[in-house]
């Protein structure tokens, strides 16, 4: 499988990345809720629980819009899509020493940790987009946390940012879509 097989098939078996996206800002959107109704230590944990839902719930999403859910066993780059999940588990422990000195914290750290990952999904899914999602995500971090934001609006910005690029994602694997459940390639894919 080359590199750009490879790529396909993560764009193909998980509709572009969108679904998990999707999922992500759901998540987001709770811990939000919870902080403005309850508070921000419930807020933690919402995401923090949240989040262990976001994979299973982004493989019904995907099975729910006609795909796969899944990539073809061997496909390198799902491997690394896996790797990046324990450095995001890593990266949640330091977001959570950090609430524990300052609660507010949190959040922050979270969509700086957050928008790091979606670099390493820019190459696993071969979509410029990510780069964007990436970015806007830390760039996000950075302002809340010199803000000082509270952190219902930064968990709120959060969600709608990934609510935003799910619909941008999964819009792309549909506009590319071809009858045999290929994707066309595009300039934002990279080249061959």
């Amino acid at each position: 499988m080359s590199f750009t097989e490879a790529q396909d098939d993560m764009r193909q078996g998980y509709c572009s990345g969108g679904p998990g996206i999707l999922a992500s800002a759901i998540a987001w959107a709770c811990a939000a809720g919870i902080a403005a109704s309850v508070s921000t230590h419930a807020a933690v944990w919402a995401l923090l629980i949240g989040g262990l839902f976001i994979f299973p719930a982004s493989i019904l999403f995907c099975k729910l819009l006609g795909a796969r859910g899944t990539h073809v066993k061997g496909n390198p780059l799902g491997v690394l899509a896996g790797a990046s999940t324990f450095w995001l588990i890593f990266a949640i422990v330091i977001a959570l020493v950090l609430s524990w000195h300052q609660q507010t914290w949190f959040f922050p750290a979270m969509l700086l940790t957050l928008g790091g990952r979606y670099l390493v999904f820019a190459t696993a899914y071969g979509m410029r987009h990510y780069w964007v999602l990436g970015l806007l995500l830390a760039t996000a971090g950075v302002i809340t946390f010199v803000m000082s934001v509270q952190p219902a609006a930064s968990a709120a910005v959060g969600s709608a940012i990934e609510g935003s690029f799910s619909v941008v994602c999964i819009s792309h694997y549909f506009r590319r879509m071809r009858p045999d459940k290929s994707l066309q390639r595009t300039a934002l894919m990279g080249r061959r």
